[in-house]
Protein backbone atom coordinates (compact mmCIF):
# COMPACT_ATOMS: atom_id res chain seq x y z
CA UNK A 1 0.00 0.00 0.00
CA UNK A 2 1.79 3.53 -0.96
CA UNK A 3 2.11 5.93 1.64
CA UNK A 4 3.71 8.66 2.79
CA UNK A 5 5.59 10.03 5.65
CA UNK A 6 7.73 13.50 6.94
CA UNK A 7 10.89 13.82 8.65
CA UNK A 8 11.66 16.20 11.02
CA UNK A 9 13.09 15.40 14.40
CA UNK A 10 11.76 16.87 17.94
CA UNK A 11 14.41 19.01 18.51
CA UNK A 12 13.14 20.77 15.43
CA UNK A 13 9.73 21.25 16.98
CA UNK A 14 9.01 24.89 17.29
CA UNK A 15 8.42 25.64 21.23
CA UNK A 16 8.95 28.59 23.50
CA UNK A 17 11.76 26.78 25.63
CA UNK A 18 14.93 26.60 23.18
CA UNK A 19 14.24 23.47 21.97
CA UNK A 20 11.46 21.03 20.60
CA UNK A 21 9.64 19.19 23.47
CA UNK A 22 6.60 16.34 23.70
CA UNK A 23 4.37 19.37 24.60
CA UNK A 24 1.79 20.89 22.72
CA UNK A 25 3.36 22.04 19.75
CA UNK A 26 3.72 18.05 19.22
CA UNK A 27 0.62 17.25 19.45
CA UNK A 28 -0.38 20.00 16.42
CA UNK A 29 2.60 18.78 14.71
CA UNK A 30 0.57 15.16 14.50
CA UNK A 31 -2.47 17.19 13.38
CA UNK A 32 -0.68 18.96 10.58
CA UNK A 33 0.55 15.22 9.05
CA UNK A 34 -3.03 14.06 10.02
CA UNK A 35 -4.57 16.70 7.64
CA UNK A 36 -1.61 16.72 5.31
CA UNK A 37 -2.19 13.03 4.55
CA UNK A 38 0.44 11.44 6.34
CA UNK A 39 1.03 7.93 7.58
CA UNK A 40 4.57 8.47 9.03
CA UNK A 41 6.59 10.84 11.00
CA UNK A 42 10.44 10.07 10.85
CA UNK A 43 12.89 10.98 13.32
CA UNK A 44 16.10 11.28 14.47
CA UNK A 45 17.55 9.24 17.80
CA UNK A 46 15.77 10.17 20.45
CA UNK A 47 19.18 9.59 23.17
CA UNK A 48 20.61 12.25 25.01
CA UNK A 49 23.12 14.03 23.12
CA UNK A 50 26.78 14.29 23.96
CA UNK A 51 29.47 14.95 21.66
CA UNK A 52 28.67 18.06 18.96
CA UNK A 53 25.02 17.73 20.46
CA UNK A 54 24.85 14.97 17.98
CA UNK A 55 21.89 12.16 18.79
CA UNK A 56 24.07 9.78 17.12
CA UNK A 57 26.82 10.92 20.05
CA UNK A 58 24.72 9.58 23.13
CA UNK A 59 25.36 9.15 26.47
CA UNK A 60 22.89 6.24 26.18
CA UNK A 61 21.75 3.45 23.31
CA UNK A 62 18.88 2.99 25.20
CA UNK A 63 17.75 6.65 27.24
CA UNK A 64 16.22 9.17 26.25
CA UNK A 65 17.42 12.91 25.97
CA UNK A 66 16.12 14.57 28.82
CA UNK A 67 15.72 18.42 26.83
CA UNK A 68 13.50 16.50 25.11
CA UNK A 69 10.94 16.72 28.26
CA UNK A 70 8.27 19.14 28.17
CA UNK A 71 8.46 21.92 31.11
CA UNK A 72 4.41 22.89 30.67
CA UNK A 73 3.76 19.46 31.37
CA UNK A 74 5.73 19.42 34.80
CA UNK A 75 4.07 22.61 35.30
CA UNK A 76 0.56 21.08 34.53
CA UNK A 77 1.50 18.30 37.35
CA UNK A 78 2.68 20.85 40.05
CA UNK A 79 6.59 19.99 39.52
CA UNK A 80 7.34 23.66 38.00
CA UNK A 81 5.60 27.28 38.24
CA UNK A 82 5.60 28.99 35.12
CA UNK A 83 8.07 31.76 35.74
CA UNK A 84 10.76 29.53 37.28
CA UNK A 85 11.18 28.51 33.35
CA UNK A 86 9.34 30.87 31.03
CA UNK A 87 12.06 34.06 32.04
CA UNK A 88 14.70 31.85 30.89
CA UNK A 89 16.87 33.17 28.02
CA UNK A 90 17.03 29.96 25.73
CA UNK A 91 18.43 31.35 22.99
CA UNK A 92 18.71 34.51 20.30
CA UNK A 93 16.30 32.90 17.55
CA UNK A 94 13.28 30.26 17.48
CA UNK A 95 14.68 28.81 14.15
CA UNK A 96 17.99 27.66 15.82
CA UNK A 97 18.87 25.60 19.01
CA UNK A 98 21.00 27.07 21.12
CA UNK A 99 22.31 24.16 22.76
CA UNK A 100 24.91 26.52 25.41
CA UNK A 101 22.30 27.71 26.77
CA UNK A 102 20.33 24.87 27.36
CA UNK A 103 23.16 22.86 28.75
CA UNK A 104 23.73 25.93 31.05
CA UNK A 105 19.73 26.23 32.28
CA UNK A 106 17.89 23.14 31.99
CA UNK A 107 19.70 20.40 34.19
CA UNK A 108 19.01 23.02 36.84
CA UNK A 109 15.13 23.27 35.85
CA UNK A 110 14.84 19.72 35.94
CA UNK A 111 16.32 19.55 39.28
CA UNK A 112 14.47 21.89 40.84
CA UNK A 113 11.29 19.87 39.55
CA UNK A 114 12.66 16.34 40.54
CA UNK A 115 12.94 18.08 44.20
CA UNK A 116 9.02 18.44 44.03
CA UNK A 117 8.47 14.41 42.64
CA UNK A 118 7.01 12.08 44.76
CA UNK A 119 8.12 8.53 44.46
CA UNK A 120 4.68 6.88 42.70
CA UNK A 121 4.16 3.46 42.07
CA UNK A 122 4.29 4.00 38.26
CA UNK A 123 7.92 5.36 38.91
CA UNK A 124 8.70 2.11 41.17
CA UNK A 125 7.34 -0.44 38.25
CA UNK A 126 9.34 2.05 35.47
CA UNK A 127 12.40 1.76 37.55
CA UNK A 128 12.00 -2.18 38.31
CA UNK A 129 11.17 -2.62 34.63
CA UNK A 130 14.30 -0.63 32.44
CA UNK A 131 16.81 -1.68 35.69
CA UNK A 132 18.29 -3.94 32.90
CA UNK A 133 19.65 -0.41 31.57
CA UNK A 134 18.76 2.16 33.82
CA UNK A 135 20.59 1.42 37.16
CA UNK A 136 23.78 1.46 34.99
CA UNK A 137 23.17 4.80 32.82
CA UNK A 138 21.79 6.73 36.26
CA UNK A 139 25.12 5.17 37.69
CA UNK A 140 27.39 6.61 35.08
CA UNK A 141 25.49 10.09 34.35
CA UNK A 142 26.04 10.63 38.24
CA UNK A 143 29.47 9.29 38.39
CA UNK A 144 29.70 11.98 35.51
CA UNK A 145 28.40 14.96 37.56
CA UNK A 146 30.75 13.87 40.69
CA UNK A 147 33.56 13.86 38.06
CA UNK A 148 32.89 17.52 36.66
CA UNK A 149 31.51 15.91 33.01
CA UNK A 150 34.43 14.53 32.80
CA UNK A 151 34.89 11.34 29.90
CA UNK A 152 34.85 8.03 32.04
CA UNK A 153 38.42 7.36 30.71
CA UNK A 154 39.25 9.91 32.87
CA UNK A 155 37.65 9.24 35.81
CA UNK A 156 39.13 7.98 39.16
CA UNK A 157 40.79 4.76 37.84
CA UNK A 158 38.24 2.67 40.69
CA UNK A 159 35.26 4.48 39.04
CA UNK A 160 36.89 3.82 35.61
CA UNK A 161 37.48 0.54 35.72
CA UNK A 162 33.65 -0.55 37.62
CA UNK A 163 35.24 -1.58 41.12
CA UNK A 164 32.87 -3.57 42.80
CA UNK A 165 33.39 -1.84 46.47
CA UNK A 166 33.76 1.61 44.35
CA UNK A 167 30.64 1.34 42.78
CA UNK A 168 28.89 0.37 45.70
CA UNK A 169 29.85 2.94 47.95
CA UNK A 170 29.23 5.68 45.33
CA UNK A 171 25.61 4.76 44.77
CA UNK A 172 25.24 4.61 48.65
CA UNK A 173 26.70 7.89 49.12
CA UNK A 174 24.73 9.43 46.23
CA UNK A 175 21.33 7.69 46.16
CA UNK A 176 20.06 11.11 45.35
CA UNK A 177 21.91 11.85 42.59
CA UNK A 178 21.17 8.59 40.86
CA UNK A 179 17.87 8.82 41.48
CA UNK A 180 17.40 11.99 39.23
CA UNK A 181 18.83 10.70 36.58
CA UNK A 182 16.48 7.62 36.99
CA UNK A 183 13.30 10.62 37.06
CA UNK A 184 14.41 12.19 34.08
CA UNK A 185 14.14 8.96 32.37
CA UNK A 186 10.32 8.16 33.97
CA UNK A 187 9.36 11.49 32.63
CA UNK A 188 10.58 11.58 29.36
CA UNK A 189 8.78 7.47 28.79
CA UNK A 190 6.06 8.55 29.99
CA UNK A 191 5.69 11.43 27.70
CA UNK A 192 7.07 9.92 24.72
CA UNK A 193 4.43 7.13 24.66
CA UNK A 194 1.61 9.40 25.58
CA UNK A 195 2.65 11.38 22.25
CA UNK A 196 3.27 8.30 20.39
CA UNK A 197 -0.33 7.21 21.38
CA UNK A 198 -2.14 10.23 20.12
CA UNK A 199 0.09 9.88 16.72
CA UNK A 200 -0.99 6.26 16.39
CA UNK A 201 -4.79 6.65 17.22
CA UNK A 202 -4.55 9.43 14.27
CA UNK A 203 -3.16 7.22 12.05
CA UNK A 204 0.14 7.97 12.20
CA UNK A 205 3.35 5.61 12.62
CA UNK A 206 6.78 6.64 14.24
CA UNK A 207 10.29 5.71 12.06
CA UNK A 208 13.15 5.70 14.64
CA UNK A 209 16.49 5.69 14.14
CA UNK A 210 19.09 3.52 15.13
CA UNK A 211 23.12 4.10 15.11
CA UNK A 212 25.08 1.41 14.16
CA UNK A 213 27.57 2.82 16.46
CA UNK A 214 27.83 3.96 20.24
CA UNK A 215 29.37 6.83 21.83
CA UNK A 216 33.05 5.97 23.32
CA UNK A 217 32.23 8.20 26.41
CA UNK A 218 28.85 6.39 26.69
CA UNK A 219 27.64 3.98 29.61
CA UNK A 220 26.65 1.23 26.81
CA UNK A 221 30.83 1.15 26.55
CA UNK A 222 31.82 1.64 30.35
CA UNK A 223 29.36 -1.08 31.11
CA UNK A 224 30.48 -3.84 27.84
CA UNK A 225 34.07 -2.95 27.41
CA UNK A 226 34.17 -6.28 26.28
CA UNK A 227 32.19 -5.85 23.22
CA UNK A 228 34.43 -3.24 21.79
CA UNK A 229 37.93 -3.21 20.45
CA UNK A 230 39.49 -1.25 23.15
CA UNK A 231 43.23 -1.28 24.23
CA UNK A 232 44.73 -1.79 27.75
CA UNK A 233 43.86 1.57 29.25
CA UNK A 234 39.79 0.87 28.02
CA UNK A 235 40.37 3.43 24.98
CA UNK A 236 39.86 2.61 21.46
CA UNK A 237 42.18 1.08 19.83
CA UNK A 238 40.00 1.50 16.45
CA UNK A 239 37.33 3.88 15.46
CA UNK A 240 34.32 4.10 13.16
CA UNK A 241 34.20 6.39 9.58
CA UNK A 242 34.29 5.97 5.86
CA UNK A 243 37.26 6.00 3.16
CA UNK A 244 38.23 8.88 0.90
CA UNK A 245 35.85 9.32 -1.56
CA UNK A 246 34.49 11.98 -3.89
CA UNK A 247 33.16 13.77 -0.96
CA UNK A 248 35.72 13.77 0.96
CA UNK A 249 39.42 13.48 0.14
CA UNK A 250 40.61 12.44 3.40
CA UNK A 251 37.76 10.43 4.20
CA UNK A 252 35.55 10.65 7.49
CA UNK A 253 36.21 10.27 11.31
CA UNK A 254 33.14 9.53 13.32
CA UNK A 255 35.25 8.71 16.62
CA UNK A 256 33.26 5.74 17.17
CA UNK A 257 34.76 3.02 18.89
CA UNK A 258 34.02 -0.42 16.31
CA UNK A 259 32.73 -3.44 17.88
CA UNK A 260 34.30 -6.67 18.79
CA UNK A 261 31.47 -8.80 16.46
CA UNK A 262 33.71 -11.79 18.03
CA UNK A 263 33.08 -11.17 21.39
CA UNK A 264 29.18 -9.72 20.52
CA UNK A 265 28.57 -13.00 18.92
CA UNK A 266 29.81 -15.26 21.85
CA UNK A 267 27.92 -13.09 24.32
CA UNK A 268 24.41 -14.49 21.95
CA UNK A 269 23.95 -11.53 20.81
CA UNK A 270 22.51 -10.12 23.76
CA UNK A 271 23.17 -6.68 24.16
CA UNK A 272 22.00 -5.96 20.42
CA UNK A 273 18.86 -7.86 20.96
CA UNK A 274 17.89 -5.69 24.73
CA UNK A 275 18.87 -2.78 22.16
CA UNK A 276 16.49 -3.31 19.25
CA UNK A 277 13.81 -4.60 21.79
CA UNK A 278 14.14 -1.24 23.44
CA UNK A 279 13.62 0.23 20.11
CA UNK A 280 10.69 -1.97 19.02
CA UNK A 281 8.93 -0.19 22.27
CA UNK A 282 9.48 3.18 21.32
CA UNK A 283 8.65 3.25 17.50
CA UNK A 284 6.66 1.27 14.83
CA UNK A 285 9.38 1.48 12.09
CA UNK A 286 13.02 1.57 12.48
CA UNK A 287 15.81 2.69 10.35
CA UNK A 288 18.60 0.89 10.44
CA UNK A 289 21.46 3.60 10.09
CA UNK A 290 24.66 2.79 8.25
CA UNK A 291 23.70 -1.12 6.87
CA UNK A 292 26.59 -1.81 4.59
CA UNK A 293 28.58 -2.04 8.19
CA UNK A 294 26.62 -4.91 8.83
CA UNK A 295 28.70 -6.78 6.46
CA UNK A 296 31.87 -5.07 6.82
CA UNK A 297 33.12 -1.69 8.42
CA UNK A 298 35.91 0.55 7.75
CA UNK A 299 37.84 0.89 11.03
CA UNK A 300 40.25 3.63 11.44
CA UNK A 301 43.63 3.64 13.73
CA UNK A 302 42.15 5.44 16.87
CA UNK A 303 45.57 8.12 16.89
CA UNK A 304 45.34 8.53 12.99
CA UNK A 305 44.09 12.05 12.32
CA UNK A 306 42.37 11.09 8.88
CA UNK A 307 40.78 8.56 8.01
CA UNK A 308 43.23 7.47 4.71
CA UNK A 309 45.15 4.58 6.37
CA UNK A 310 41.39 2.69 7.57
CA UNK A 311 40.72 -1.10 6.88
CA UNK A 312 37.55 -2.57 5.94
CA UNK A 313 36.64 -5.80 8.80
CA UNK A 314 34.16 -8.36 8.70
CA UNK A 315 30.32 -7.44 10.13
CA UNK A 316 28.14 -9.69 11.64
CA UNK A 317 26.15 -10.12 8.74
CA UNK A 318 23.18 -12.29 8.38
CA UNK A 319 24.03 -13.59 12.33
CA UNK A 320 22.97 -10.73 13.94
CA UNK A 321 19.73 -10.16 12.49
CA UNK A 322 18.66 -13.81 12.67
CA UNK A 323 19.02 -13.24 16.08
CA UNK A 324 17.44 -10.30 15.62
CA UNK A 325 14.14 -11.13 13.89
CA UNK A 326 13.73 -14.54 16.29
CA UNK A 327 14.00 -12.13 19.39
CA UNK A 328 11.95 -9.31 18.11
CA UNK A 329 8.79 -9.03 16.24
CA UNK A 330 6.08 -6.82 15.09
CA UNK A 331 8.58 -3.97 14.03
CA UNK A 332 9.33 -2.56 10.61
CA UNK A 333 12.63 -2.08 9.23
CA UNK A 334 14.33 0.01 7.18
CA UNK A 335 18.22 -1.00 6.13
CA UNK A 336 19.71 2.60 5.19
CA UNK A 337 21.45 1.00 2.45
CA UNK A 338 23.68 4.02 0.78
CA UNK A 339 26.94 4.93 -0.18
CA UNK A 340 29.24 2.86 -2.23
CA UNK A 341 27.51 -0.81 -2.38
CA UNK A 342 29.47 -4.26 -2.89
CA UNK A 343 28.21 -7.07 -4.36
CA UNK A 344 28.39 -8.81 -0.67
CA UNK A 345 26.46 -5.74 1.11
CA UNK A 346 23.55 -6.02 -1.86
CA UNK A 347 23.69 -9.97 -0.98
CA UNK A 348 23.68 -9.47 2.53
CA UNK A 349 20.44 -6.67 1.82
CA UNK A 350 18.64 -9.35 -0.12
CA UNK A 351 19.23 -11.84 2.44
CA UNK A 352 17.64 -9.77 4.95
CA UNK A 353 14.51 -8.72 3.43
CA UNK A 354 14.07 -5.45 4.90
CA UNK A 355 13.31 -2.51 2.32
CA UNK A 356 16.36 -0.19 1.32
CA UNK A 357 16.51 3.48 0.89
CA UNK A 358 16.82 5.29 -2.57
CA UNK A 359 17.36 9.01 -2.43
CA UNK A 360 16.25 11.55 -5.43
CA UNK A 361 19.36 13.64 -4.83
CA UNK A 362 22.06 10.47 -5.88
CA UNK A 363 19.98 10.21 -9.02
CA UNK A 364 20.90 12.94 -11.31
CA UNK A 365 24.45 12.59 -12.37
CA UNK A 366 25.02 12.75 -15.72
CA UNK A 367 27.58 10.79 -16.44
CA UNK A 368 25.61 7.47 -14.56
CA UNK A 369 22.48 7.83 -16.56
CA UNK A 370 21.75 4.18 -15.40
CA UNK A 371 21.13 5.43 -11.24
CA UNK A 372 19.54 3.09 -8.99
CA UNK A 373 18.30 6.19 -7.55
CA UNK A 374 16.02 7.48 -10.62
CA UNK A 375 12.56 7.41 -10.30
CA UNK A 376 12.06 5.01 -13.04
CA UNK A 377 14.79 1.97 -11.67
CA UNK A 378 13.37 1.93 -7.85
CA UNK A 379 11.12 -0.96 -7.55
CA UNK A 380 8.06 -0.93 -4.76
CA UNK A 381 10.17 -2.39 -2.04
CA UNK A 382 11.92 0.68 -1.25
CA UNK A 383 11.60 3.77 0.23
CA UNK A 384 12.10 6.43 -1.50
CA UNK A 385 13.44 10.30 -0.32
CA UNK A 386 14.16 13.47 -2.00
CA UNK A 387 17.00 13.76 0.55
CA UNK A 388 17.63 12.79 4.35
CA UNK A 389 19.21 14.80 7.27
CA UNK A 390 22.31 14.24 6.28
CA UNK A 391 21.55 15.81 2.73
CA UNK A 392 21.42 19.48 1.38
CA UNK A 393 17.61 21.17 1.70
CA UNK A 394 16.69 20.04 -2.07
CA UNK A 395 16.56 23.96 -3.12
CA UNK A 396 20.40 23.98 -1.89
CA UNK A 397 21.07 21.00 -3.65
CA UNK A 398 19.61 22.35 -6.69
CA UNK A 399 21.64 25.48 -6.87
CA UNK A 400 24.26 23.26 -6.22
CA UNK A 401 24.30 21.13 -9.48
CA UNK A 402 26.41 21.59 -12.43
CA UNK A 403 25.21 23.07 -15.42
CA UNK A 404 25.62 20.24 -17.03
CA UNK A 405 23.80 17.86 -13.98
CA UNK A 406 20.94 20.23 -13.55
CA UNK A 407 20.60 19.96 -17.35
CA UNK A 408 20.15 16.67 -17.70
CA UNK A 409 17.54 16.47 -13.70
CA UNK A 410 15.57 19.37 -15.69
CA UNK A 411 14.77 17.30 -18.83
CA UNK A 412 14.65 14.08 -17.08
CA UNK A 413 11.54 15.82 -15.32
CA UNK A 414 10.54 17.24 -18.69
CA UNK A 415 11.38 21.39 -17.64
CA UNK A 416 13.48 23.77 -19.22
CA UNK A 417 12.93 26.48 -16.02
CA UNK A 418 14.16 25.81 -12.65
CA UNK A 419 11.21 27.84 -11.41
CA UNK A 420 9.42 26.29 -8.93
CA UNK A 421 11.61 22.95 -8.79
CA UNK A 422 11.71 22.32 -5.01
CA UNK A 423 7.54 21.38 -5.65
CA UNK A 424 8.69 19.86 -8.19
CA UNK A 425 11.00 17.22 -7.13
CA UNK A 426 8.86 16.95 -4.29
CA UNK A 427 6.17 15.31 -6.35
CA UNK A 428 8.70 13.43 -8.73
CA UNK A 429 9.50 11.81 -5.50
CA UNK A 430 6.26 10.95 -4.67
CA UNK A 431 5.19 9.84 -8.09
CA UNK A 432 8.00 6.78 -7.62
CA UNK A 433 6.94 3.09 -7.50
CA UNK A 434 8.46 2.96 -3.71
CA UNK A 435 5.69 2.08 -1.14
CA UNK A 436 6.89 4.68 1.08
CA UNK A 437 7.91 8.31 -0.29
CA UNK A 438 9.54 10.43 2.76
CA UNK A 439 9.79 14.01 2.53
CA UNK A 440 11.96 16.61 4.70
CA UNK A 441 10.06 19.15 6.24
CA UNK A 442 12.46 21.58 4.96
CA UNK A 443 11.78 20.93 1.56
CA UNK A 444 8.24 21.08 1.85
CA UNK A 445 8.97 24.53 3.43
CA UNK A 446 10.90 25.59 0.33
CA UNK A 447 14.09 26.08 2.60
CA UNK A 448 17.35 26.65 1.46
CA UNK A 449 20.83 26.26 3.03
CA UNK A 450 20.43 28.13 6.35
CA UNK A 451 17.78 25.11 7.09
CA UNK A 452 20.29 22.03 6.55
CA UNK A 453 20.02 19.24 9.74
CA UNK A 454 23.67 17.63 9.54
CA UNK A 455 26.66 18.39 7.52
CA UNK A 456 28.53 14.86 7.88
CA UNK A 457 32.09 14.77 9.07
CA UNK A 458 31.75 18.47 10.03
CA UNK A 459 31.35 18.06 14.23
CA UNK A 460 29.92 21.71 14.75
CA UNK A 461 27.37 23.99 13.84
CA UNK A 462 24.64 21.17 13.14
CA UNK A 463 21.68 19.39 14.53
CA UNK A 464 19.91 23.42 14.88
CA UNK A 465 17.38 24.14 12.34
CA UNK A 466 14.31 24.36 14.23
CA UNK A 467 10.59 24.88 12.53
CA UNK A 468 8.02 28.28 13.58
CA UNK A 469 5.02 27.52 14.39
CA UNK A 470 3.52 29.30 11.19
CA UNK A 471 4.89 26.96 9.24
CA UNK A 472 2.24 23.92 10.14
CA UNK A 473 -0.55 26.13 8.27
CA UNK A 474 -3.63 24.76 7.41
CA UNK A 475 -3.00 25.73 3.43
CA UNK A 476 0.37 24.14 3.05
CA UNK A 477 -1.21 20.78 5.17
CA UNK A 478 -4.13 21.19 2.14
CA UNK A 479 -1.31 21.31 -0.56
CA UNK A 480 0.40 18.36 1.03
CA UNK A 481 -2.33 16.55 1.27
CA UNK A 482 -2.95 17.10 -2.49
CA UNK A 483 -0.34 15.91 -3.99
CA UNK A 484 0.12 12.83 -1.87
CA UNK A 485 -3.47 11.98 -2.64
CA UNK A 486 -2.49 12.57 -6.51
CA UNK A 487 0.33 9.92 -6.76
CA UNK A 488 -1.97 7.26 -4.15
CA UNK A 489 -0.31 8.02 -0.94
CA UNK A 490 -2.81 10.17 0.93
CA UNK A 491 -5.77 9.16 3.28
CA UNK A 492 -9.48 9.15 3.28
CA UNK A 493 -9.52 11.48 6.27
CA UNK A 494 -6.67 13.67 5.21
CA UNK A 495 -7.24 17.39 4.98
CA UNK A 496 -10.30 17.26 8.01
CA UNK A 497 -9.58 19.10 10.76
Amino acid sequence: MRSSGIIMHISSLPSAYGIGTFGKTAYEFVDFLKRAGQSYWQILPLGPTGDGDSPYQSYSAFAGNPYFIDLDILCQEGLLSSDEYKAVKWGKKATCVDYNALDEHRIPILRLAYSRFQAEKAFDWFCKKESGWLDGYALFMAIRQAQDGLAWHEWDISLRLRDKRALMRFSRDNADEIGFWKFLQFQFHRQWFRLKKYANENGIKIIGDLPIYVSDNSADVWENTNLFILDGDMKPKLIAGCPPDAYTDTGQLWNNPVYNWREVKRGGYRWWISRMTKKAGLYDAIRLDHFRGYESFYAIPAADKTAENGRWMPGPGMGLFRQLNRKVSDIEIIAENLGVLTPKVHELHAASGYPGMRLLHFAFDATNPDSEHLPHNIGDKNVVYAGTHDNMTTKQWFRSLSRRDRKYCLEYMGYKSGRGFVWRFIRLTLSARAELAVIAMQDYLELGAKARMNVPGTPEGNWRWRAKKSDFSLRLAEKISAAVTQYGRGRREAGKR
